[in-house]
């Protein structure tokens, strides 16, 4: 009898395992990883070990991985520092903000070598984790938390954001352009103001049509407010409103195939990649691939700035123009483009950040 039960709670055991491994992280679908053993058996293959002792993580806002903006690209930028060093790097998707502080919590508890947040409105739950993890290793995009165990990279939005204005200023017909941001908040508002200079510096007389909704993850809000806008005559939407601007791309792509003709300027990523270069006049790149990958390959070289801020612009090739605008842009428009950023770099031009 007494063998029998030690059989079946054997069997019992064995059957607990196999359930937890194909349950999979408690069955929560917003958790992906890069870097099991045959993602770092590639890397060795490849040569390149460095890291793959190393495990980064990655809390994302509320705009989600598939944001098709800056979350998506930080996890590009991840999956190519897995492949680059071996990096066993991971994800977790914050459906709110009542997520931020659990989502750090989990990878810091779990001895991650760094814990990334990706996003301007998870500064306080970054600066809690932190003082209370004095030991972990944090780092933060789109704000600065003065920590020493926190390195925060912020970039010059409006000086790419300059550029784009100049571009849209040049291309459009109507003399009417309008501007999608998410929330209010300083990082949203250094593009509108960059876009507003720039548009400024060739045609004061253009007028710019703003509209905030509120959101980062509400692509139907973004239709909404594209709608808006091109009924008061804009025939370019710059937006920076992460994945609610899918809805201004859906709102472009409905005018077209009505017959107008209308442009949307995509952000942080190529977006013409995702939603056709017949739409996307352009993009302003705001590189959060290189950033995160610069950042977590310091670290896994010995360097780690915390308590630092690194400000990546035009300079610091941090922001830019995506190379598909030129399908778009004519010559003497991309070169007037050049012109401006050359002269932004030396100073000569000064971009306001408000």
């Amino acid at each position: 009898m007494l063998k029998w039960t030690r059989t079946a709670i054997l069997l019992l055991l064995t059957a607990m395992l196999i359930m937890t491994g194909c349950g999979g992280n408690n069955g929560d679908n917003n958790v992906n990883e890069t870097g099991n053993n045959e993602a770092n058996q590639g890397a060795d293959a490849g040569g390149k070990t460095d890291g793959k002792d190393f495990r980064i993580g990655m809390v994302t806002d509320t705009g989600g991985v598939n944001d098709n903006s800056f979350n998506q690209s930080a996890w590009e930028g991840f999956q190519k520092l897995n492949e680059d060093t071996g990096a066993k790097v991971k994800y977790l998707q914050s459906e709110g903000d009542a997520d931020y502080i659990p989502n750090l919590s989990t990878f810091v508890n779990d001895g991650y070598d760094l814990t990334w947040g990706i996003g301007y409105l998870m500064w306080d739950s970054i600066k809690q984790v932190a003082q209370q993890n004095p030991d972990a290793k944090l780092a933060i995009i789109d704000n600065v938390v003065d920590a020493p165990n926190v390195s925060s990279v912020t970039f010059a939005e409006n000086e790419g954001s300059f550029l784009v204005g100049v571009a849209a200023a040049k291309m459009t017909k109507s003399n009417k352009i309008g501007f999608v941001g998410g929330s209010e908040i300083p990082v949203i508002q250094r593009f509108e103001a960059g876009f507003r200079a720039g548009i400024q510096a060739v045609n004061p007389d253009i007028r710019l049509i703003v509209n905030y909704t509120g959101a980062f993850d509400k692509p139907d809000l973004g239709k909404a407010a594209a709608s808006t806008i091109y009924n008061e005559g804009a025939d370019i939407i710059f937006h920076a409103s992460g994945a609610t601007g899918n809805g201004v791309f859906n709102e472009a792509r409905d005018r077209v195939k009505g017959g107008d003709q209308v442009w949307v300027i995509g952000v942080d990523k190529d977006q013409s990649l995702d939603f056709g270069d017949d739409i996307t006049l352009t993009s302003m790149m705001k590189r959060v691939d290189e950033a995160v990958h610069r950042v977590s390959s310091d670290l896994i070289n010995g360097e780690f700035n915390g308590g630092e801020m690194t400000v990546l612009g035009l300079k610091e090739n941090g922001v830019g123009l995506s190379e598909t605008s030129k399908k778009n842009i004519p010559d003497d428009v991309w070169n007037l483009v050049e012109e401006y950023k050359q002269k932004i770099i030396s100073g000569e031009v000064s971009v306001p950040q408000e």
